[in-house]
């Protein structure tokens, strides 16, 4: 990765020798070592994570997709062989987290597809359980991939916003409300629209009714 013993040596220095406590009810904790980890908010911070998880899935076979804290696996599992495949992966990913353990009880599967033949999945020893809807990065996907539970949720959260807009601000201007209309409520209307971009005209209409700011 192009680091040298310099930096290297460097980056071992501002990583130990860290300590914390935390404080409850004006109570402080004793000083404890961190011992992983890296500290929080920091630049480098990130980087190192994502060089640390550089090598996760490079023999998969599947799609794989890593991030912070949320790691996917996908692959089209038509044949028998196929799901075998994800399987493998799956066991691979396991092999890999003697470093970094995957939080199985949260990990689960979603079968999309109207022919899928719904395969079960193990991540180690255990069982992946079934879902039929995920939010991703603050989207809903659900397994029919229709949107019209994420309209459904983008608008409530619009309605709660601008419902808090006409309960806390007294002015009535035009030019007042339309600014904290495009501040607060159409972020949540439009977030990630281009992904989630609704297929049936009543989710459509519901959106353009909340977009021109038309209540019911």
């Amino acid at each position: 990765m192009g680091i040298n013993m310099k930096i290297e040596r460097w980056i071992r220095n501002w990583l130990k020798g860290r300590l914390q406590r935390v404080i409850l009810k004006g109570e402080l904790s004793g000083w404890r070592e961190v011992t992983s980890g890296v500290p929080q908010g920091s630049v480098l911070g990130p980087i190192l994570f994502h060089l640390f998880i550089n090598d996760l899935g490079t023999k998969s076979g599947s799609v794989l997709m890593k991030s912070a804290d949320d790691t996917k696996l996908g692959g089209i599992a038509n044949l028998e062989r196929d799901q075998d495949i994800i399987q493998e992966d799956l066991d691979d990913l396991v092999n890999w987290s003697n470093r970094m353990k995957f939080n199985s009880e949260k990990s689960e599967v979603m079968h999309l597809g109207i022919n899928n033949k719904n395969s079960s999945y193990k991540l180690g020893t255990h069982q992946l359980e079934v879902t039929e809807e995920e939010k991703d990065l603050g989207v809903l996907v659900a397994h029919r991939m229709t949107m019209s539970r994420q309209c459904d949720m983008a608008m409530k959260k619009a309605k709660e916003v601008l419902g808090c807009i006409r309960r806390g601000i007294s002015s009535r201007d035009k030019e007042v409300l339309v600014l904290l209309y495009k501040a607060l409520v159409r972020p949540h209307l439009e977030y990630c629209v281009q992904f989630w971009s609704p297929m049936f005209k009543k989710d459509v209409f519901k959106l353009n009714r909340y977009r021109e700011g038309l209540l019911e």
